[in-house]
C-alpha cells in the first residue's frame, strides 16, 4: 500500500501541485542549477479567491512499469549486491541524493529531502519530502511518507489543499546469464479546486489534462531515475563493487 505526504484536502508539486493542472495555460520550465522556474504567462491569482473555495477534488493518477535488461559484470557484483548493500550506496542511488539541496537521514529507513526551489511568479518555495526506503534480498520499496511546501507563506497554505501518495517498487532476476530491473511507479495526487476559474469548471476539466501532464511528468522522471541509477551501479562495479565497499566499510 503507499503511503501519502501532504496535510489533507480540507476546507480552510512541482507545486502547489494545483500548478500542474490549470488546463488552458502554456507552462514554460526553466531549469537552472538549484533552481526550477515556472512561468505561466498572464496568470493572475486574487487573494480573495480563497473565499470561494469549493469541496472539489480533482484526482490525477500516472503510474510507469517497466523491466530493463541489465548489463553482466563478472566479479563486479549484481544489481540487487548494489541496491541492497549495507553501506547505503544503492539507496542514494535509488532516492538520487545529489539532486537535493539537503538530505537527512531520519532513521535507519527514512530520508529528509529538500529540492531544489521552484520560482512561481514572485514567490518561492522548497518541496520537503519525508521518503522510506525498504530493502530485501528480493525488492526495494521506497515510499513517500510526507510532502509539505517551505517558504512563501502564500504557497506554503497549499498544504493543506492536497494529499499526495507515491510508490516505486523495484524487483531483480538476477541469474549466471542474464540480470533485470523491474520497475513499478504510481503516483496519485487528490487536490482541492478552490480558485476561479478552474472552481466553476467540470472536475474532468481538470483530471483530463492533469493526468495527461502527470503522465508526462513522470515519464520524465523515471528515464532520469533509470539512467542515474545505471550510472552509478556501473561506476560502483568499476570501482571494485562489492570489494570496494566492503573495505571501505572496515575502514
Amino acid at each position: 500500500m503507499a503511503l501519502c505526504g501532504g496535510t489533507g484536502t480540507g476546507t480552510g508539486r512541482e507545486h502547489s501541485l494545483g500548478l500542474l493542472v490549470f488546463p488552458k495555460f502554456n507552462f514554460n520550465f526553466k531549469l537552472r542549477k538549484k533552481q526550477v522556474e515556472f512561468v505561466v504567462p498572464n496568470l493572475v491569482v486574487s487573494a480573495s479567491s480563497s473565499s470561494a473555495a469549493s469541496n472539489k477534488i480533482a484526482n490525477l493518477f500516472a503510474k510507469r512499469k517497466e523491466r530493463v535488461k541489465l548489463p553482466i559484470y563478472q566479479g563486479g557484483g549484481g544489481i540487487d549486491q548494489f541496491l541492497c548493500h549495507p553501506s547505503g550506496v544503492g539507496v542514494e542511488a535509488i532516492l538520487n541524493k545529489n539532486s537535493f539541496t539537503s538530505f537527512q537521514s531520519l532513521d535507519t529507513n527514512t530520508y529528509r529531502c529538500t529540492l531544489p526551489k521552484l520560482k512561481f511568479l514572485n514567490f518561492q518555495v522548497a518541496p520537503v519530502l519525508d521518503l522510506r526506503v525498504t530493502s530485501t534480498t528480493q525488492d526495494c520499496t521506497i515510499e513517500l511518507l510526507s510532502c509539505k511546501f517551505e517558504g512563501s507563506e502564500l504557497l506554503q497554505r497549499q498544504n493543506d489543499r492536497f494529499l499526495a501518495c507515491m510508490r516505486n517498487h523495484m524487483t531483480w532476476d538476477v541469474n549466471d546469464s542474464d540480470q533485470f530491473l523491474d520497475l513499478d511507479i504510481e503516483l496519485n495526487v487528490s487536490l482541492q479546486i478552490y480558485t476561479q476559474p478552474f472552481s466553476s469548471l467540470p472536475i474532468s476539466a481538470v483530471e483530463k489534462p492533469g493526468n495527461l501532464m502527470m503522465q508526462s511528468l513522470l515519464d520524465r522522471l523515471f528515464q532520469v531515475l533509470l539512467q542515474r541509477l545505471l550510472r552509478d551501479y556501473d561506476r560502483w562495479v568499476r570501482e571494485g563493487g562489492v570489494s570496494s565497499s566492503v573495505n571501505s566499510d572496515v575502514n
